[in-house]
């Protein structure tokens, strides 16, 4: 009796467990990742591992595993993934560039998201035309608003939105499917903004228009300025209007659309200095043209004016062999940077082809009037006389179009004026008597000359 009063529990725990196993039986099996959890056999692994490299490495970038992680637990998605080519070489560089910018992620992350969607859809799936009608369906971008992803089919090809589908169940899991398309779908969110960030970068940069005409010596409108060809140079030229002083300066020199500056010199200076600290080896030269100088702020008003520059930026070794007198006399430092800035805009492929065609070329610079002397040497170029010479070996550190920077192992001294030694003044002293005595001498020749004749007649 006892062992039945005490055995009746555990009977009922036992039918209990039975009663679980039943239950859990007849419950629809979740899927192996429900948990969160991405097992080898995730279609978002195969993906990772896949040969659609270039689009593996986007999502990398985009810092979208997770997410994806959260949709492979939640649905079983459809993944539209582009081939390479697509990517690496169909694709405009400026808008990959415009992808890749740290600051436009979420563009990245809309766009890839703009290829998945939450449902399952195989080949066999696929609405045929024309006797079914096209079907739409929701990305995971969230940020697409009504845009949706069109899915038909013609002249027998698979379509989705603007892609023709080129691997159908290319790559087959539990939880996913991936498509291969031939090109790279953009929601219009995406193309919006690149619009938007193109349309301000071409803005900012508006094509010049004609100078007024200027007299030279007394910066003065001659007369009101006819229409003149967009791109046209300064009618004033750049010596002219280089700042003598802070006291002295006249009025900034009349370029191309007149006091409209169509060009951002100080920002394009303030970034070619920049460039010179974060490249290394530059940062005397950048000192002497922001502190020592205001040569930074001549440059991009310069520049801002219409006119280029090409700056020949010596390094940090070669301005170490610079001694005190050389930049203690007022004004030195602005004549040594002088004669490194030439008033053109050239590249180390353009010197290079006019030294290797011609043998020797001069090229003005903002000292006047001193040119710098270039020549082929060793496969470079090389500016300067004997031992002042340097050579340019770190060619376009910085090129904007306005200003070039070419690094050069040696500063540049123009060579001093050969002038006449100058008579003693002794010798002027001595040549004063001989001059007298030599006329003296033939005045008495002449006399007596003179008086043999007359003695000679009246005899």
């Amino acid at each position: 009796m006892d062992s039945q009063i005490y055995g009746s529990p555990n009977l009922l725990c036992l039918t209990f467990l039975a009663l679980l196993v039943i239950t859990a039986s007849a419950l629809p099996a979740k899927p192996a990742n429900s948990g969160g959890q991405i097992n080898s056999n995730s279609v978002l692994v195969a993906l990772l591992d896949s040969h659609y490299t270039e689009l593996s490495e986007l999502v990398e970038k985009a810092l979208l595993l997770q997410t994806l992680e959260d949709a492979v637990a939640n649905h079983n998605i459809s993944i539209f993934a582009p081939r390479n080519e697509a990517l690496e070489r169909d694709l405009d560089p400026e808008f990959k560039r415009f992808l890749l910018e740290p600051g436009n992620l979420k563009s990245l992350q809309n766009l890839l998201l703009f290829h998945m969607i939450p449902t399952r859809i195989q080949s066999h799936h696929w609405p045929a035309a024309p006797n079914k009608k096209p079907v739409y369906h929701t990305s995971l971008c969230r940020d697409a608003a009504d845009e949706k992803i069109l899915l038909h089919q013609k002249n027998g090809d698979k379509i989705v939105g603007t892609a023709r589908v080129i691997k159908s169940d290319d790559i087959v899991r539990p939880d996913g499917i991936i498509h291969g398309i031939e090109r790279l779908l953009v929601p219009k969110s995406v193309q919006q903004e690149f619009n938007a960030r193109r349309s301000l970068r071409t803005t900012s940069a508006v094509i010049p228009e004609g100078a007024p005409e200027v007299d030279p010596r007394t910066h003065r409108l001659k007369k009101p300025a006819p229409p003149a060809p967009a791109g046209s140079a300064p009618v004033l030229p750049i010596f002219d209007a280089l700042a003598p002083g802070p006291s002295l300066a006249p009025a900034p020199a009349p370029g191309p659309g007149g006091p409209h500056h169509h060009f951002d010199g100080e920002s394009q200076v303030k970034d070619f200095i920049q460039t010179l600290l974060h490249y290394g080896g530059y940062n005397e030269m950048a000192d002497i043209l922001v502190n020592l100088t205001s040569l930074a702020t001549e440059m991009g008003r310069l520049v801002s004016e219409g006119y280029t520059l090409t700056v020949l930026a010596p390094n940090d070794e070669a301005m170490a062999k610079l001694t005190t007198d050389q930049l203690s006399e007022p004004g030195a430092p602005e004549q040594i940077m002088y004669y490194h800035l030439i008033p053109e805009y050239q590249t180390e492929e353009s010197m290079y082809n006019a030294v290797r065609r011609f043998g020797k070329v001069k090229y003005d610079t903002l000292r006047l009037p001193h040119k710098v002397l270039a020549e082929e040497a060793d496969g470079s170029v090389k500016f300067g006389h004997g031992e002042g010479s340097a050579y340019l070996f770190d060619p376009d550190i910085y090129t904007d179009g306005r200003i070039s920077v070419q690094g050069i192992d040696g500063v540049l001294l123009p060579p001093e004026e050969s002038t006449a030694p100058k008579a003693a003044p002794l010798a002027k002293i001595v040549s004063k008597p001989r001059r007298g005595k030599l006329l003296e001498l033939g005045c008495r020749m002449l006399g007596a000359v003179g008086h043999d004749h007359h003695f000679t007649t009246c005899h």
